[in-house]
């Protein structure tokens, strides 16, 4: 059902650098699992009413009350490093 080639450009989507054990076992991985959902086309599923979640979920949420809260000096004596009456922390995203 998959060939080399559909493994090669889902390898370079994925940027992944397969080598050819790994493009063979890949290629019978998802050729398998294609395989199942051939499987799946032929359940019969005539009368069967769709559904969201085969079970009833209830949302147990509680109410968004406030509460009291630490003062600011408590806060920043937790704090790894402060700066001008703010948490300082790492910087997570390079500017360009």
């Amino acid at each position: 059902m998959i060939d080399a080639a559909q493994i090669d450009h889902l390898a370079a989507l994925a940027r992944l650098e397969l080598t050819a054990e790994e493009r063979q076992t890949m290629q019978d991985d998802l050729t398998r699992v294609l395989g199942y959902f051939e499987q799946l086309r032929d359940v019969p599923t005539g009368g069967a009413e769709p559904m969201q979640r085969p079970v009833t979920l209830v949302n147990v949420l509680r109410d968004d009350v406030p509460g009291e809260t630490f003062p600011q000096s408590v806060v920043s004596a937790l704090a790894p490093e402060t700066e001008g009456g703010f948490i300082r922390v790492p910087r997570t995203v390079e500017a360009d």
